[in-house]
């Protein structure tokens, strides 16, 4: 089988020097690529270049990426109906920056742009903005392939993390989704449309999605 993984933070710029970026080693998305390459699969490893874990890289190929949309032009450079599976693990930034701002003492905005801004004088206020949803496209993209996404979750209770992915596969037409982080709990729930299959470690998870892709 043909299979393509993301791994690893996108980042965002704020100016030429600082950036936006979320917690992610990449760690998940290679150890994954490196099973389902013992598997004997073709895997295709997409890792992002702030991605600091440094354990092996056993894939057919492996790319770099940087922000959200670079992430989003090379997997869209990769479309075609020849994949087979596509494993979006990467941990794509939410948000990117809009405008920045300074503020005069009567309290009006006025816009600031520089290559690197200054960190004299007063606070700057800055936009965020929200980021295109990758995995919104990639069923486009790749119409043969079973697609699993993420759902990483801080805030709320297990159940509510559960329904989360589950609407993402609805309103994104994959296959499954792996919720996890503090919300979740111990451990990964492998979500399906016919309900969460829990998963107690991460050699367990790639055990299961080779399995699941692999049906």
């Amino acid at each position: 089988m043909r299979c393509i993984i993301t791994a690893g933070p996108t980042f965002e710029p704020l100016d030429q020097v600082r950036r936006l970026t979320n917690h992610s080693t990449g760690r998940l998305g290679s150890e994954l690529t490196n099973y389902l390459t013992e598997c004997g699969h073709e895997a295709t490893l997409l890792i992002g270049q702030q991605a600091t874990w440094r354990g092996e890289r056993n894939a057919a190929r492996v790319e770099t990426f940087t922000t959200t949309d670079n992430l989003r032009l090379r997997l869209r450079a990769l479309a075609d109906e020849s994949w087979d599976a596509v494993c979006h693990a990467a941990a794509v930034s939410d948000f990117t920056f809009g405008k920045t701002f300074s503020r005069d003492p009567k309290g009006a905005l006025h816009p600031v742009q520089s290559g690197k801004l200054s960190t004299l004088g007063e606070p700057l206020l800055v936009e965020l903005m929200p980021t295109a949803k990758i995995i919104s496209e990639l069923r486009g993209w790749f119409p043969r392939a079973t697609i699993v996404g993420w759902k990483y979750e801080v805030d709320g209770l297990r159940d509510e993390v559960i329904e989360k992915a589950s609407r993402q596969i609805f309103e994104n037409q994959t296959d499954a989704c792996v919720a996890n982080g503090p919300a979740y709990g111990e451990g990964f729930g492998l979500v399906t449309p016919d309900g969460c299959h829990p998963i107690g470690d991460a050699p367990a998870l790639y055990y299961e999605l080779n399995q699941f892709i692999s049906a």
